[in-house]
């Protein structure tokens, strides 16, 4: 057995270094990094919500609202649906909860509105 087949097999598959799946994560967490996306997200960890919702949550401008939630529903981060004539946004799946959530949780620790956590 190749020292490369012995370390994939005592590494497992989801821990290897692999560039498509490192470039996706670095694609997610780069829309992360914009304030009004993330504000948009936090929201969205609540439920579905609207755009006029989201718009009053996060303090932005309607335009730049649909704008950025259409980056995040091309980034398939978000879906949405119409509601008679309003259009209804939603998380895609529960990590991106997760990931929103633990996201805010270090910017807690850093403000030090929680202490260090080993």
């Amino acid at each position: 057995m190749s020292a490369r087949a012995r370390a994939a097999a005592a590494h497992p598959s989801h821990l290897v270094d692999d560039g498509e799946r490192l470039d996706a994560a670095v694609a997610v967490l780069a829309l992360l990094a914009d304030r009004t996306r993330l504000a948009l997200l936090r929201q969205l960890v609540e439920g579905e919500a609207d755009v006029a919702t989201l718009t009053a949550g996060c303090g932005a401008a309607r335009p730049s609202v649909s704008q950025h939630l259409a980056k995040l529903r091309l980034a398939g981060l978000v879906t949405a649906r119409k509601d008679g004539r309003r259009m209804v946004y939603a998380l895609r799946h529960g990590h991106l909860k997760r990931l929103v959530a633990e996201a805010l949780s270090v910017a807690d620790h850093q403000i030090g509105r929680l202490p260090p956590h080993d």
